[in-house]
């Protein structure tokens, strides 16, 4: 007897740097964007010694690491893809097991850096740049393009972090937020 399909999860990360400190936003939809788990950190404020030590790494480390890999591990629900609108989070894929994507801004000089790389995923739409792998993981394309053709254009990859914003600023007025 085969085994039942199992459903298809996308996880959307972003991180803002606010003037109290990074903080990051995780949801998980279906395929159709529904929203299906919710997570939000309080701000992390990276000291002046944290600053000096980790020097030019310091903002993979707090979006990957810190906040990305926080959001993702205590979040319930499995996700076959995470996208992501900050360049940092890409960093994420050396910790996490699923594909991860950065939807840039359109005419981004980072993102035309990674395509030069062969990291493009998908071509620009919507307002955006082209969607972009980790340039170390290109094997991942494959997998986020068959993915990718699943969603036939039922969700524009960009609208979910409207709703993460929104949603932020909402738990915040609630004091409903959690340490990263």
């Amino acid at each position: 007897m085969s085994q039942p399909a199992s459903p298809t999860n996308l996880g959307f990360l972003t991180v803002l740097h606010e003037t109290n400190g990074y903080l990051g936003g995780y949801l998980v939809t279906n395929i159709w964007g529904r929203p299906l788990e919710f997570r939000v950190t309080t701000a992390v404020q990276p000291n002046r010694i944290q600053q000096i030590l980790y020097a030019g790494t310091l903002e993979s480390y707090l979006h990957a690491e810190l906040i990305g890999k926080t959001l993702v591990d205590k979040t319930g629900i499995p996700v076959q893809l995470i996208v992501t609108d900050r360049q940092p989070v890409l960093e994420l894929r050396w910790k996490v097991e699923v594909p991860v994507v950065w939807l840039p801004p359109r005419d981004d000089p980072r993102s035309a850096a990674l395509v030069a790389q062969g990291a493009q995923v998908w071509a620009a739409e919507n307002g955006h740049g082209p969607l972009v792998c980790h340039p170390r993981f290109t094997g991942d394309r494959p997998a986020i393009q068959e993915l990718l053709g699943r969603l036939d254009g039922a969700l524009d990859l960009g609208e979910p972090f409207v709703r993460i914003r929104e949603a932020i600023s909402e738990a915040r007025k609630m004091g409903v937020t959690s340490k990263a």
